[in-house]
């Protein structure tokens, strides 16, 4: 029997041996106690700031902790004032045998790495200015089971500017990512300021916008495609651009956050791989692996327990105002996804197609020009983006290219209609009937029949409750304490919350 268990622990650390996990942590502001005259002012030390010994061995116990528990064997950090902080980690996580900084010599705060795998050298990539100083790229080269990696470390500018900062940093890393051979192993991890879909985030915040919709994290790292559909990756095999697959797209829609801005949930801290971590050769990434490290001690209640400064004092306490993010790679080979779907409703558990998806017995209930809803009798419903060869009220066989997420609004992208069947007369069946907790998003793109509400201020009011509702036409917006019957509205998803969607003239008849 010892000899049986001896052999299964044995095979078990050799399957795991190879394995390594990377992640990625800005730890807000974390400054030593040396007075440099490069500080924000409250963490200038021994000041009315209360940033002092006591506060600053608080927070590096605190970070110590999350570090530990985030087992990694790489840590790529930001806001990192200088080697002495990582010293002073280091204390605490003795595991940690190779340390590294990089920061401008008048800027605030850096980037660095904690690692137990080693570090074969560290390089500077210079992104400046003639107006402000932020950070540099650190391109560290690592050395792991006699193969050779890279992990760039960003910390891009914030919001503060405008995406053509971003841009110039973007397009400084993809210059030197072009002068590597193509099936050269890198990951570009950090804090990019950028959501994965930063398209949309410059669509809807135009002060942001000076580079005409261009984006440094989607159109120059090029993690989106021509028509604006996401790299995946399966596409990004076969791309002939440095494409890069975000791992955000891993997570659905919901648990894609590392920051909350105004308590909406964001992605700044992001982390890309290229087509080398999935040709099955040397370091390969493991599938449904990425993940945000948010254990109850640093996210409860939809809030990150950040540390607090109130009225520019240090209270003593809490970890930092981003989440670290997680994923995990090995030297074996890359191994695809399976990806059993046979209905609409496993399309809610896929954020990626690796090869095309069968979907039998859709009906189309409902159609408005080029878009349509199709939905499985007693199954869930989806969005189709480019329906204009559906016909409303029939059935079909399909076949499923690709689908995404459009401001959390589950879609089908591409399909193609395998078999026309029949057309049905009468689909009552299909629509939603139960008006309770129409916020739920277990009935997201169901079509809801005959329902009255009072529109007011860009909501629908309706039996005690009040759902966000929105007009496709402004022209057919009524005025506020109308009361309405919406024959059929569609129930969305727009910035993190449902709504209703109301596409035409048809669909709802004004009862005062």
């Amino acid at each position: 029997m010892k000899k049986y268990l001896f052999l299964f622990t044995f095979l078990l650390s050799f399957c795991f041996a190879n394995e390594f996990k990377v992640a990625s942590y800005n730890v807000q502001n974390l400054f030593d106690l040396k007075y440099d005259k490069t500080e924000y002012k409250q963490y200038m030390p021994n000041t009315k700031s209360n940033w002092n010994k006591n506060t600053y061995n608080t927070k590096i116990k605190n970070l110590a902790k999350v570090l530990k528990d985030l087992d990694a064997n790489i840590i790529a950090l930001q806001e990192i004032e200088s080697i002495q902080v990582l010293k002073d980690l280091k204390k605490q996580l003795p595991r940690y045998k190779y340390t590294s900084l990089f920061k401008y010599k008048n800027g605030a705060v850096g980037l660095g790495f904690l690692s137990d795998i080693k570090i074969l050298h560290n390089k500077k990539i210079s992104v400046k200015f003639n107006n402000k100083i932020f950070r540099p790229i650190m391109e560290t080269t690592f050395y792991y089971e006699n193969i050779k990696f890279k992990i760039f470390n960003n910390h891009w500018p914030s919001k503060k500017a405008q995406e053509s900062y971003r841009i110039k940093y973007a397009y400084t890393l993809l210059n030197r990512i072009k002068e590597l051979p193509k099936d050269y192993d890198y990951i570009i991890l950090g804090d990019l300021n950028s959501n994965y879909d930063e398209k949309q985030t410059l669509y809807l915040n135009k002060n942001l916008d000076d580079s005409l919709n261009i984006t440094g994290i989607n159109d120059i790292l090029n993690t989106i495609n021509e028509d604006n559909t996401f790299i995946n990756k399966t596409s990004i095999k076969t791309e002939e651009k440095r494409a890069h697959y975000n791992l955000w797209l891993e997570l659905a829609y919901q648990e894609r956050f590392s920051y909350k801005y105004r308590g909406r949930n964001t992605t700044p801290d992001n982390m890309l791989l290229p087509y080398s971590l999935f040709d099955g050769k040397k370091i390969s990434y493991i599938n449904g692996s990425f993940k945000v490290f948010k254990p109850n001690y640093l996210y409860k209640n939809n809030k990150i327990n950040n540390w607090e400064v109130k009225r520019g004092v240090h209270q003593n306490k809490g970890y930092s105002d981003h989440l670290p993010i997680i994923a995990s790679f090995n030297v074996n080979s890359y191994e695809n996804e399976a990806q059993n779907v046979t209905s609409i409703k496993d399309l809610y558990k896929v954020n990626n197609i690796n090869k095309p998806l069968i979907i039998k017995d859709a009906l189309v209930i409902y159609k408005n020009d080029k878009s349509a809803i199709i939905k499985q009798k007693n199954n869930r419903a989806i969005f189709v983006y480019n329906a204009k060869n559906l016909k409303e009220f029939y059935k079909y066989d399909l076949k499923i290219f690709s689908i995404e997420s459009f401001h959390g609004l589950k879609e089908i992208k591409s399909l193609a209609i395998i078999n026309e069947k029949n057309k049905l007369d009468n689909i009552d069946e299909y629509y939603l009937n139960n008006t309770k907790d129409l916020n739920n998003i277990k009935f997201q793109n169901e079509i809801i029949k005959e329902l009255k509400v009072t529109y007011k201020k860009r909501y629908a009011y309706f039996n005690k409750d009040k759902i966000s509702i929105y007009f496709k036409n402004k022209e057919l917006i009524p005025k506020d304490n109308t009361k309405l019957l919406l024959k059929k509205a569609h129930i969305g998803y727009f910035r993190q919350k449902p709504q209703l969607v109301i596409y035409k003239k048809s669909d709802f008849e004004i009862l005062n």
